[in-house]
């Protein structure tokens, strides 16, 4: 990732009711929730700030209600936020024209969302070419293009059929075929896979990684699935009553919850997976003696050695050096930590 941002919200507000500019200007821009309750307005997204960088995946999740898809539709203008500020690569999206924003979406953002949208009256080929064809390109262009992205997705051969003689993988496919058909710089995702059996979920999930090693795409993904966030995200953001609580690696949010809030949402999830063992081992490095673990493996690699070494085991950085050491008592600590609250 580069230094400077793709994309920046900066004290983000998006309020649903009578007058909300008026409501916010009213309580100095600060409405807290029992303003919120004392009258007929809600808060969808309230005061959040956030930046994205290049090639990053950020993912935002939350429970129903949180705010999570309202904040991904003001960030695009699908729906016009009620304050704040949105730079796309420095520019200021609340104030581009109409036809600007047409023009932005047209060649730099690409959009997939839980329901396909597909046309059922089109075939694959013809669904994956309609941004193109909507942004005036000739047909051969259009249908060049489309095959490419179908290629890239998998579905060769199956450009001639029509959505209902698809499966709901398949589908999803074609959605995301038809997204990158404008390259866009910037790729928003609203629980593209939510609505799929878990085993074609499992897959998708295995085909957007293929994809980003390929495309390096900047990312926004929603989802209220934090086993997924935690398998694609470079760093996640949990919402909460439209605010966002906390945002970090899936690393830190495991082994340092901001609040109670996200202590609970993270209570279950494969530590094995998710922490590495720099995160829980000491800084006291032991003598190296031919037994050593990376900082940077998961502490799920390392369990059976460190769990069978009666003495602590060495930790080493990629170039070998000793920053620490690991024992018995910390992996256990760290894959049960419910035992020893």
């Amino acid at each position: 990732m580069t230094d400077q941002p793709k994309i920046v919200c900066r004290n983000l507000w998006k309020i649903f009711g009578p007058d909300p500019a008026g409501f916010l200007a009213r309580h100095g821009n600060a409405p807290s929730l029992e303003d919120f309750a004392s009258t007929r307005h809600i808060g969808a997204v309230r005061d959040v700030s956030f930046s994205v960088y290049p090639g990053e995946i950020l993912i935002i999740m939350g429970l129903s209600g949180s705010g999570k898809s309202t904040l991904i539709r003001a960030i695009t203008r699908l729906n016009d936020p009620t304050s704040g500020e949105i730079l796309f690569d420095g520019r200021d999206l609340l104030k581009a024209s109409p036809a600007e924003l047409i023009e932005l979406r047209r060649h730099k953002m690409g959009m997939v969302f839980q329901h396909f949208g597909l046309l059922p009256h089109r075939t694959v080929l013809s669904n994956v070419a309609f941004p193109l064809e909507v942004r005036g390109a000739t047909r051969d262009e259009r249908e060049a293009r489309a095959r490419e992205m179908i290629r890239l997705v998998g579905l060769e051969g199956r450009e001639n059929y029509f959505p209902r003689e698809l499966s709901g993988g398949q589908q999803q496919r074609v959605g995301i075929a038809r997204s990158l058909a404008v390259g866009p710089d910037v790729w928003f995702l609203d629980e593209p896979f939510s609505a799929l059996d878990p085993l074609i979920r499992r897959e998708m999930q295995d085909e957007f990684l293929r994809l980003q090693k390929l495309l390096r795409k900047t990312i926004v993904f929603i989802t209220h699935d934090f086993d997924e966030a935690i398998r694609l995200a470079d760093r996640i953001g949990i919402m909460k009553d439209g605010r966002l609580v906390q945002l970090a690696t899936p690393e830190e949010m495991v082994s340092q919850p901001a609040d109670d809030y996200v202590r609970e949402f993270t209570r279950n999830a494969p530590r094995d997976r998710v922490l590495s063992v720099g995160s829980i081992a000491s800084r006291q490095p032991v003598p190296l003696n031919g037994v050593n673990v990376l900082a940077s493996a998961k502490i799920g690699d390392a369990a059976a050695m460190v769990l069978a070494s009666e003495n602590p085991i060495a930790v080493v950085d990629d170039q070998g050096r000793a920053i620490g050491a690991v024992d018995r008592q910390m992996m256990i600590r760290a894959l049960y930590p419910q035992d020893h609250a």
